[in-house]
């Protein structure tokens, strides 16, 4: 008789650490999971590409001045949009060229020039997407 009660104590607290530790692994994943939802500002600045300044004329003669800073989804990304520059500098030029100074104006129009640029970088793309294009900085004259 005490070898059966011996056993099923054995049986009983090997169920019980086995509940316990998939119930770690499961809290773990989870908050692991929810910890990835809002990247943080240096997860960010690690896969963004800064495009350099860029002075262009615009539709009716005016001026642009403008700089952004790309965030891909990931390091491979990335890479690739820092080799692809030169190709992003034309798009972004070949838009500006299109538009007047009434098309910029307000924050209507800059965030469709963003949406536009989001749009042509990521149809160029090969290994990731542009998650969000950020005017950094911006002129005209």
């Amino acid at each position: 008789m005490n070898k059966n009660v011996a056993t099923t104590m054995i049986v009983l607290l090997t169920a019980i650490l086995l509940l316990g530790g998939l119930a770690l692994i499961v809290y773990l994943k989870l908050d692991e999971k929810n910890s990835n939802d809002e990247p943080t500002i240096d997860d960010i600045l690690k896969v963004s590409v800064d495009i350099p300044e860029i002075t262009t004329n615009l539709k009716n003669g005016d001026f642009v001045k403008i700089s952004f800073k790309v965030q891909t989804d990931g390091k491979k990304a990335k890479e690739e949009l820092e080799k692809r520059e030169f190709q992003v500098n034309n798009l972004i030029i070949s838009e500006l060229s299109e538009m007047n100074v009434s098309d910029l104006a307000g924050k209507d129009g800059k965030e469709m020039l963003q949406e536009k640029v989001e749009s042509k970088i990521n149809e160029l793309m090969q290994q990731g997407k542009v998650i969000q294009v950020y005017i950094t900085s911006y002129v005209i004259s």
